[in-house]
């Protein structure tokens, strides 16, 4: 039987990309907005792809019918899952946004099971838990008050549930197209234009409610060069991590792969502890560090 160490290694590695991607991210939004600054990512990101390109690409990859699953990963992820996701923040609040989403491991490991005939072992099963409940520890700031309307959890849960099926489409095509780099490349050729349309639309709105109906014609302007750092840097970390999550995904399971992913909260807690001195070491720190340890251990030993 094939160990599952190689994934279990990539898709933890993945998720402290994207966890470093996060903090890139957050520090290219002082200078740009979030529509902007999803664009220059997926820029990026689509750009490295496409000069990798002759090292990997087979014509042969472009005929198959799974190319349809990929790009519609691409559709849905990341402009609609990370526009779900802002819109569930500034209903809900960062606190119950962040607990709801919690539900991804979840939702990712139903779909493996339910759609990919996917085997679920027990240490999977108590691994994924320990996971979820790890991320609402981390994500729990105390008591909000109830002045939202019910169906409103609905953006953090759609969000999730994106994030899962993209797993599941990239997983269903990599299948039939076994490499990692053709995989995201067909997502974030389709990603891209989506995020130029969106952030036009964005700056066109933007720009209407200052000045009004004719200021639409104005120009963006111009990034100051720490800002395009940024973008660039957090561009790159992003697509290296959904590289790495694709070759996990292609050596095993979506229901060993999802959860550990789904790490990334813990590992930006523990970056901005002991890194970014952003924050201190707390009792929520401590549980979750108790219980994500113990979980991907117990994932690894399935």
């Amino acid at each position: 039987m094939q160990s599952d160490a190689p994934a279990i290694a990539l898709a933890l590695f993945a998720a402290l990309l994207f966890s470093l991607g996060n903090q890139t991210s957050r520090r290219a939004l002082n200078y740009a907005s979030p529509p902007q600054v999803t664009m220059y990512q997926i820029g990026v990101s689509l750009a490295i792809y496409w000069m990798a390109a002759p090292f990997y690409m087979k014509t042969a990859y472009w005929l198959s019918p799974a190319i349809f699953f990929l790009a519609l990963a691409g559709l849905i992820r990341p402009l609609i899952s990370a526009n779900l996701g802002t819109m569930g923040t500034r209903i809900l609040g960062p606190t119950i946004s962040s607990t709801v989403s919690a539900c991804g491991p979840l939702l990712g490991v139903t779909l493996g099971v339910v759609f990919l005939s996917e085997p679920l072992h027990w240490q999977t099963a108590a691994g994924t838990a320990g996971i979820v409940v790890a991320i609402v520890v981390l994500s729990w700031r105390g008591q909000s008050k109830p002045d939202w309307p019910v169906w409103a959890l609905l953006f953090p849960v759609g969000a999730a549930l994106i994030r899962a099926s993209s797993h599941a489409l990239a997983k269903v095509g990599l299948e039939y197209i076994p490499s990692p780099v053709f995989v995201a490349l067909v997502a974030y050729s389709v990603s891209f234009p989506l995020a130029i349309l969106y952030h036009k639309h964005q700056h066109r709105r933007q720009q209407g409610k200052v000045d009004g109906h004719h200021a639409g014609t104005q120009a963006v302007p111009a990034l100051p060069l720490n800002g395009l750092g940024w973008m660039v840097a957090s561009g790159t970390l992003y697509g290296v991590a959904v590289l790495m999550l694709n070759t996990a995904l292609l050596w095993s399971d979506l229901v060993i792969v999802s959860p550990l992913v789904a790490c990334t909260p813990f590992f930006t807690l523990v970056l901005g502890v002991w890194v970014f001195r952003e924050a201190q070491i707390d009792r929520r720190t401590v549980i979750a560090v108790l219980l994500v340890v113990p979980s991907i251990m117990l994932i690894g030993l399935r």
